[in-house]
């Protein structure tokens, strides 16, 4: 009996102590994810993109990227349309809301004229202007020329789409918003942001700095734009003028939804998570750096798309980049598609695959 008992308190002592040391595993592994999803918020694992600027907060209500004033109270009237789009946009409009706080964070102020108009080409500049610069400001600055760049991969990605719709619009803007025909004169100011600034790599770290020669570039767009409140400067807002930028954004988007979709690499190699990784935050910096852009041609180039008919269009392809913002997973999974794991490749993709759909029937509709 005496060893019986014996036998059973050593088994209860044993089952205290493996009791214990379960809880301690269990509050450890707790913590170690605590300290890993802080640090990786710090460091920049998950690009924070809800969070808007104290500058950004100041002018959210200002009349550069809203929706509600002067002459696009007309666009709102049509949002009411009777299609399947429509609908679907009544039923997400909260996640409607919650992207336009999201781009906040972008939204710029834009001073009026002496005749209390905005110049028309202003918005447009200026949401051009935007995503640039808070890429440039944000905590730890530009990340693709950083010596330890490979510890924030997510956010060097990111911008890396960022700096690609900024070049491709200034390209645009430079080559056909700002001039008419081939024997107009550039602007001044925006070949050297083009020729000059956003030409160099975002790897270069120095001689020169990738994010030296950008902020230059953002100064000369400045001053382009400060030429067009006094009337210096020329900004159309023709067709003509507007399909090419168009046709670049399409290309781009085009490229994005390959690499979304794609299951191997052109060395017939199957696409790594590493690689996965990378081309999802890629997608989702050319979205997020479209959404204030487009809008901006919303502003500026309203009467060409309201005379065309092709507003909606327009508002439909800012969001499907909206939706595909908002894919913000920790862990970025690529499995079978018919797994009961997430492909967050695909399901970035088919938003992305929305916006360069809608924008290819509005290139399609100015051209008639």
């Amino acid at each position: 009996m005496e060893n019986q008992g014996s036998m059973d308190r050593e088994r209860a002592g044993a089952i205290g102590i493996g009791g214990f040391a379960t809880k301690q595993v269990i509050v450890g592994i707790l913590l170690l994810v605590v300290v890993m999803f802080v640090s990786g918020l710090i460091l920049g694992f998950f690009p924070r993109l809800d969070g808007a600027t104290k500058v950004a907060e100041d002018h959210a209500s200002s009349d550069t990227l809203t929706r509600d004033t002067g002459d696009h109270q007309k666009l709102s009237d049509k949002k009411t349309l009777d299609t399947p789009t429509a609908v679907k946009s009544e039923e997400h409009g909260e996640k409607a809301a919650d992207s336009r706080k999201t781009i906040q964070q972008y939204a710029v102020s834009t001073e009026k004229d002496m005749s209390g108009e905005i110049p028309t080409g202003i918005s447009f500049v200026e949401a051009t202007m935007g995503p640039l610069r808070y890429e440039l400001d944000r905590f730890w600055g530009w990340r693709p020329n950083d010596i330890f760049s490979f510890v924030t991969d997510n956010v060097n990605n990111f911008q890396l789409g960022v700096i690609e719709v900024t070049r491709r619009t200034v390209e645009k803007l430079t080559d056909n918003i700002s001039r008419t025909g081939a024997a107009s004169s550039f602007d001044k100011n925006l070949e050297n942001a083009r020729s000059t600034c956003f030409v160099i790599e975002a790897e270069s770290l120095i001689f020169p700095s990738s994010e030296g020669r950008y902020k230059d570039g953002l100064e000369e767009l400045k001053k382009y734009a400060e030429k067009l409140k006094k009337k210096e400067a020329r900004f159309f807002t023709r067709a003509d003028n507007l399909i090419p930028l168009l046709r670049e954004y399409e290309n781009l988007l085009g490229s994005c939804d390959e690499n979304l979709v794609k299951m191997r690499e052109e060395d017939g190699s199957k696409v790594s998570f590493f690689k996965a990784d990378n081309y999802f935050f890629y997608a989702k910096g050319v979205a997020q750096t479209l959404i204030p852009i487009l809008e901006g041609i919303e502003k500026d180039f309203y009467p060409t798309l309201d005379r065309r008919n092709c507003l909606k269009e327009l508002r439909y392809a800012i969001e499907s980049c909206e939706h595909a913002i908002h894919i913000s997973p920790v862990i970025i999974l690529d499995s079978n598609l018919g797994s009961i794991f997430a492909n967050h490749r695909a399901n970035m993709a088919a938003h992305i695959s929305h916006a360069r759909y809608y924008i290819e029937v509005l290139i399609k509709t100015l051209s008639t």
